[in-house]
């Protein structure tokens, strides 16, 4: 019997981490560029190698191309695209998105669909499950997963210890979706996961300091430092959407008044519009106005990328991310509001890191969440035989390897 919990075991799976995540950051590597990346000695490396190959985790690939004047090819090591696949799921406010990875990293394929934000939640799940199996046209089922033993769920709102449980027939959820998939899950804040996908595929892949938001029913955020989630120690980390922006403002659902909700989100956006005499029956219409010259159209977004600015603004005075990502449906479109965002965080990052911080729009669209679903099960639960996926971290995860400075 191991003892998978003692120092020497902590330690071995640390160096194991430390191998994996250096071949999902760098792809095929000699053993001569892991042991220099890595750190570790050659008879530490050999023993880590040997035992990720024996589990499946690791593959010897093709030889390496490059010339060598004598000696034998030098064999590359990857990590093996066929040892399992990752599932995300994104329980949304009204819609559930899926999507589907190998241990490699690459996306296999996603899908979505609506519902009334009132659905229940068994409901969502036969939903979520539906989806799962029109991928890879029906064939992908997590009884294949292999070695990863786990699905990645991302759900709106506060996800850690400390908070208080979900209201209703939410609670339950994760022994319904452990049962229905056939494996422990991995549960986070679905804007979080966002930002940590972000991160991984999308508009800030392979940066470790990443400021997220999303503009969309609802505002949050998340924050990737070192390349690993910051969840906080009450799992609260990225609610940003509840920062101040106006003392005097609009009373908020979480009891504040005047967070940033209560003037960027898609609601509020279209409350705006609408009082100033416009008529948009959605988010998009109001964009459309705006691309096709509507005064008051531009002026509203304008006024919501300010506000947005200035929280982004501060929230980069205090962490420090090398790339801001904004994302969601009152960001996706035109230019208005983005402008306002980039003069905000001009005039008020400090002078030392204003060059040094690029914002960016979100590339994932709608199935960010659940591709960091996947993200999170690939960080955390990376394809070591024995090791139990640790879903109870409340603190960022494992520091990602190989550090490099965000420029």
């Amino acid at each position: 019997m191991h003892d998978h919990d003692g120092p020497l075991a902590r330690l071995r799976r640390g160096h194991e981490e430390l191998v994996l995540g250096l071949l999902r950051r760098h792809g095929p590597l000699s053993r001569g560029q892991l042991g220099q990346r890595a750190g570790l000695s050659r008879t530490t490396l050999s023993d880590i190698v040997a035992e990720l190959v024996a589990s499946g985790a690791v593959v010897a690939s093709a030889k390496d191309p490059g010339p060598r004047r004598r000696g034998r090819p030098v064999e590359l090591l990857t990590l093996n695209p066929q040892a399992g696949q990752a599932i995300g799921i994104d329980f949304a406010r009204r819609a559930v998105h899926v999507a589907a990875a190998n241990v490699a990293h690459e996306v296999i394929g996603s899908a979505s669909a609506a519902h009334a934000a009132d659905l229940p939640w068994p409901d969502r799940i036969d939903l979520a499950d539906s989806l799962v199996g029109t991928l890879a046209g029906g064939a992908l089922r997590l009884s294949a997963l292999g070695t990863v033993g786990a699905i990645g769920v991302g759900v709106v709102g506060p996800v850690g210890h400390l908070t208080s449980a979900p209201p209703g027939d939410a609670q339950g959820r994760e022994e319904l979706l452990a049962k229905r998939f056939g494996g422990p899950v991995l549960l986070d804040n679905n804007t979080r996961l966002a930002a940590l996908a972000e991160s991984t595929w999308g508009a800030a892949a392979g940066r470790r300091n990443v400021l997220y938001l999303r503009l969309s029913h609802g505002v949050g955020g998340g924050l990737v430092v070192g390349g690993a989630l910051h969840r906080g120690t009450d799992g609260l980390s990225g609610e940003l959407g509840h920062i101040t922006v106006d003392p005097a403002g609009a009373r908020c659902e979480c009891g504040g008044t005047g967070c940033l909700e209560t003037v960027a989100s898609i609601g509020a956006v279209l409350r705006a519009y609408r009082a100033a005499g416009g008529r948009a029956a959605d988010i998009a219409e109001l964009h459309s106005a705006a691309d096709a010259g509507d005064r008051t159209a531009h002026d509203v977004l304008h006024t919501v990328g300010g506000h947005v600015g200035a929280v982004l603004a501060a929230v980069c005075n205090a962490v420090g991310p090398g790339v801001i990502v904004i994302g969601g449906e009152v960001a996706d479109r035109g230019t208005a509001l983005l402008t306002a965002v980039e003069q905000a965080l001009d005039a008020r990052v400090l002078p030392i890191a204003r060059d040094r911080v690029t914002l960016r729009r979100a590339e994932l669209g709608d199935v960010g969440g659940a591709l960091g679903g996947i993200a999170l099960v690939l960080h955390e639960s990376p394809l070591l035989a024995g090791y139990p996926a640790r879903p109870d971290r409340t603190d960022s995860g494992p520091a990602d390897p190989d550090p490099q400075e965000d420029a």
